[in-house]
């Protein structure tokens, strides 16, 4: 069944936002580092009762952290809700999000890398938009943190169009040609990892923008073929290339590049793939909304998205 989109309602001066770790533990003070940036913003924030709890490779158990998320879209004072960090461990209860809580109650959302599986448990769920963006304890919390990287913050408190062009960064374009289509996608391993479940991501006429962190090439390399395999690079009607750090290949001498994988897999799907977008485990990144129109120009190499919030 298709969710009818739903944009949440934008952020305003001393709103509170409620943090949550939906995934692996954080440090304390990294959280706490952030703080000082959600108050130049201009927010609260309320800390949820499992960001700051070791399970293993957990932040808590899986019914604590998604007691958390659920707390936070239940409770009317919270207006938003940042994920501290990522790591592993979204996907443990995605099975179990309560979805008319979260449609009676849509708020902005914001994470990124394995909060991609929320994303789009969500998004195809609810119809929520919600947002690929920086986490406050692995990205904000740090000292390279970039000043493009803040601002992104500011398409939360007023409606506008995110436009990327090589302004930002150097842009390389696989297959020309003009796309159009809800934007979706995030942490490519995550994505992956959804296929064959309820929360498989659905790439039919979408533009599908993917990223990761430490996955050599011959990793990448498994990761496209699965979503080929799965039909879901020729749903597509466009792919974004984001950036995937660490990527150096353990033995360099028995290796494709990961410019030869990408080739291989997205250079001759007819339709307009462009690499080299700062979104994702790098220095600016970029925040989008997803489960918003796009319009990806691999002849001009731009990115426009309209505005996430209401």
């Amino acid at each position: 069944m298709m969710n009818r989109m739903i944009r949440p309602k934008r952020l305003a001066n001393g709103d509170l936002i409620g943090i949550v770790a939906p995934a692996s533990p954080v440090a304390r003070e990294d959280v706490e580092r952030s703080f000082s940036f959600l108050e130049q913003l201009g927010l609260r924030y309320k800390v949820g009762q499992s960001v700051y709890k070791r399970n293993g490779y957990l932040a808590g158990s899986d019914e604590e952290r998604l007691a958390d998320l659920h707390d936070m879209f239940r409770d009317p004072e919270v207006k938003g809700i940042f994920c501290a960090g990522g790591g592993y461990g979204s996907a443990r209860y995605a099975d179990q999000l309560d979805m008319e809580l979260i449609r009676q109650h849509p708020k902005v959302f914001w994470g990124f890398s394995d909060i991609t599986y929320l994303h789009t448990a969500i998004r195809q769920g609810t119809g929520l938009v919600t947002f690929h963006g920086p986490m406050l304890a692995s990205c904000v919390a740090k000292d390279e943190f970039h000043e493009l990287s803040g601002k992104m913050f500011g398409q939360l408190f007023t409606p506008v169009e995110v436009h990327y062009s090589e302004a930002i960064s150097p842009l390389e374009t696989l297959n020309g040609g003009v796309a159009e289509g809800e934007m979706v996608g995030g942490n490519l391993t995550q994505l992956a990892n959804s296929l064959g479940s309820e929360r498989e991501i659905e790439t039919n006429q979408k533009l599908l923008f993917i990223e990761d962190i430490g996955e050599e090439p011959y990793k990448v390399d498994r990761l496209l073929n699965q979503l080929r395999l799965a039909g879901k690079l020729r749903e597509a009607v466009g792919i974004i290339i984001g950036d995937f750090a660490k990527a150096e290949p353990s033995n360099p001498d028995k290796t494709l590049s990961l410019d030869e994988v990408f080739d291989h897999y997205l250079a001759n799907l007819g339709k307009p793939v462009v690499k080299g977008f700062k979104m994702g485990h790098c220095e600016p990144n970029i925040a989008i909304p997803l489960g918003v129109k796009g319009r990806l120009d691999a002849n001009e190499k731009t990115l426009t998205i309209l505005p996430g919030v209401d």
